[in-house]
């Protein structure tokens, strides 16, 4: 070995020696993937350039910052729940949006371990009486499972998908196995959130028969995380509900929504065909309509394209940007808080939930960088809302920054 070849062999092994001194074995740490990450989106997309990598960095973790004030609260010893209202109640879907963010503030949060930790006992605490690995869906404010014990989808797979990341950013060598952990919550996925004589997603373990049976939510179209179960698990039959989630969203688009690219709140199976749900399907009079489930589209959808650049939605993507900057003027203030599919307004009010998302779909191309600005500085500066709203534009601020990463 060369003289440069021995000392630089001697300055690796004094920093390895260091970081084991530092970090001992058991020891929380920063983190492999510590905020920021800006990560390299696929070529041809853009953020905003209107402001610099730091001043969005920065307005991420105060988003951050609040959110958790807000929201992210203590459940006893040694566990952590989201509180999404005023009753103090939470559901899984908030559960899997806390331990998400927690995974990836990791670096900038001290906190976030313990936090994320806290979390997963949590979920630990509460199961589906349908899998013990998937999260009954709804607690009330002592923390007992209240409407049923059984799952959502959407919480699931986010529970799922940050137990992934967590093992990218912690490991699984310490007192939870994070990578098994996530494996288990897959599978059980699979086995009941899955629908796999049509390679749907149910909307949770409890939709086995009737027309709930072949039913799916578009707002659980989480393409990435589908991916990401498949590398953790090597299952190879997560590949057909990818295929089939990108079937169902480019059939809706063209016979359903040729004009705007909106996707309903729920989708029921007709025939071999997928089309909108009829009014109060499951939740109310708006369920067939671009509402609040499907105001993530935008974001959950996109991040796929934008980490991989799977282009098989990519023309859904940009006839609803077409879309919503004709029918706003491109003033992220005339967003409504939902579509009919055809793009007429069926509210007059606005909604962090739904401007927000808009912001990642604009990513996709140049020509959309005068209005991805404009969804950034609205809402950065947005007023605060209620915990659906807050979560939804931090997570669109994440991506948006170039701090979302996959698995």
């Amino acid at each position: 070995m060369s003289k440069r070849g021995n000392s630089i062999f001697r300055k690796t092994l004094l920093l390895f020696c260091t970081a084991a001194l530092i970090f001992p074995a058991g020891m929380s740490f920063a983190g492999y993937k510590p905020f920021p990450q800006h990560t390299t989106y696929v070529s041809g997309s853009i953020k905003p350039n209107h402001v610099s990598q730091s001043t969005m960095d920065d307005a991420v973790k105060r988003k951050w910052n609040t959110w958790k004030s807000s929201f992210l609260k203590p459940a006893g010893t040694g566990k952590y729940y989201v509180k999404y209202n005023s009753a103090g109640e939470t559901v899984s879907e908030a559960h899997g949006y806390g331990m998400l963010f927690s995974v990836l503030m990791a670096g900038y949060d001290n906190g976030a371990q313990a936090y994320f930790d806290g979390l997963y006992q949590y979920y630990k605490a509460h199961p589906s009486d349908n899998n013990p690995y998937l999260m009954a869906w709804k607690q009330n404010s002592s923390f007992q499972n209240i409407d049923g014990a059984n799952s959502a989808t959407d919480g699931d797979m986010d529970i799922a998908y940050a137990l992934l990341l967590a093992d990218r950013q912690w490991g699984s060598n310490e007192s939870i196995n994070y990578l098994q952990a996530a494996k288990d919550i897959i599978n059980a996925i699979m086995s009941n959130d899955v629908n796999s004589s049509q390679w749907t997603l149910r909307l949770g373990d409890w939709a086995t028969s009737g027309t709930y049976d072949t039913a799916t939510r578009p707002s659980d179209f989480m393409l990435n995380h589908l991916k990401g179960f498949q590398k953790a698990t090597g299952d190879t039959r997560w590949t057909n509900v990818v295929d089939k989630t990108f079937t169902i969203i480019n059939s809706i688009h063209s016979s359903y929504s040729p004009n705007t690219g909106l996707l309903p709140d729920f989708v029921v199976m007709s025939g071999s065909n997928y089309e909108p749900a009829a009014s109060d399907f499951l939740e109310g009079d708006k369920d067939g309509k671009y509402y609040y489930n499907s105001s993530r589209t935008p974001w959950r959808i996109t991040t796929d394209y934008l980490l991989t650049g799977d282009n098989r939605a990519l023309s859904q993507i940009n006839k609803m940007n077409s879309f919503i900057k004709n029918a706003t003027s491109s003033n992220p203030a005339n967003v409504r808080a939902g579509y009919d599919l055809n793009g007429s307004a069926i509210v007059t009010y606005n909604s962090g939930a739904f401007y927000a998302p808009f912001g990642v779909s604009a990513m996709t191309s140049s020509s959309n960088q005068s209005w991805l600005n404009s969804v950034w500085n609205y809402t950065v500066n947005a007023t605060p809302e209620g915990y659906f709203e807050e979560s939804i534009k931090l997570f669109s601020m994440i991506v948006m920054s170039g701090n979302w990463w996959a698995y």
